[in-house]
């Protein structure tokens, strides 16, 4: 199982991932959830501490090993477009609670994106972990998709967008299904959260297609203090466990 979330910053999408990488870990599965979103914290929602996380480099970050692998340095600007990463997610990705944990990073740039020595790298390593890994993958991404190319989505059972009751959310689908297409991803998925009453969830029906539309999340306080506590949600609310289980089973359904 090989699936991507993706959202805008605060909808919640990190939640929903880290609560579903530990579902199937649970399970007995084989679990990496690989953290590529800018700001990294899929670490504290699958339980890790902020002392442990401290000490994770985001692959990004390591310029050695970027340097070793692509053969680009500061004297050196032709570097390899394909270059090894199948043993990085054994080397690198950390446990815990079941789940193993690899921190990609981004690369950060003022234009509209990077044909660099990073980008490479971090391509290369979704790819690896979509095409060629047994484990369940759950990719926790930026709403861009930068780091995605027509051979990585090849290799996804899902390519699910989170979003919350509201315009701007909806106009990020929007853009993301764009995107997706454009790679050639015929089918993107819906994940409601923050849903706080019925006119919340009519408001979502109306602008997501039915066949589209994975399930809702709704408010829950048991999350905030979570996050307040550093904690992962998974182990502060059985109802986070229930909604989240429900759309698990659609997920694990169309994948059967």
């Amino acid at each position: 199982m090989k699936i991507a979330i993706t959202g805008k910053g605060g909808v919640g999408k990190t939640t929903f991932a880290a609560t579903l990488a530990r579902m199937y870990a649970a399970e007995g599965r084989a679990v990496l959830a690989a953290d590529a979103d800018p700001d990294a914290n899929l670490g504290l929602a699958l339980g890790f501490s902020e002392e442990e996380l401290d000490e994770i480099v985001p692959i990004s970050k390591m310029r050695k090993l970027v340097e070793e692998r692509t053969g680009a340095d500061e004297f050196n600007k032709i570097f390899k477009m394909n270059p090894k990463v199948d043993d990085i997610p054994d080397k690198y990705a950390k446990m815990c609670n079941g789940v193993r944990l690899l921190v990609l990073g981004t690369v950060e740039t003022g234009g509209s994106g990077c044909v660099c020595p990073e980008h490479v790298m971090l391509k290369r390593i979704i790819n690896h972990l979509m095409l060629r890994s047994s484990d369940v993958v759950v990719l926790d991404m930026e709403a861009g998709l930068e780091h995605l190319g027509r051979g990585t989505t090849s290799g996804m059972d899902e390519f699910i967008v989170v979003i919350e009751p509201g315009a701007r959310s909806i106009q990020t689908y929007k853009n993301v299904r764009r995107l997706a297409n454009d790679l050639g991803v015929k089918q993107v998925r819906v994940v409601a959260n923050k849903v706080r009453s019925a006119d919340d969830e009519e408001f979502i029906r109306s602008r997501i297609p039915a066949e589209d539309l994975l399930g809702f999340i709704h408010y829950n306080s048991e999350v905030i203090d979570a996050d307040r506590q550093g904690q992962s949600p998974y182990d502060f609310s059985q109802t986070l466990i229930d909604e989240i289980r429900s759309i698990k089973e659609r997920i694990d359904q169309s994948n059967n």
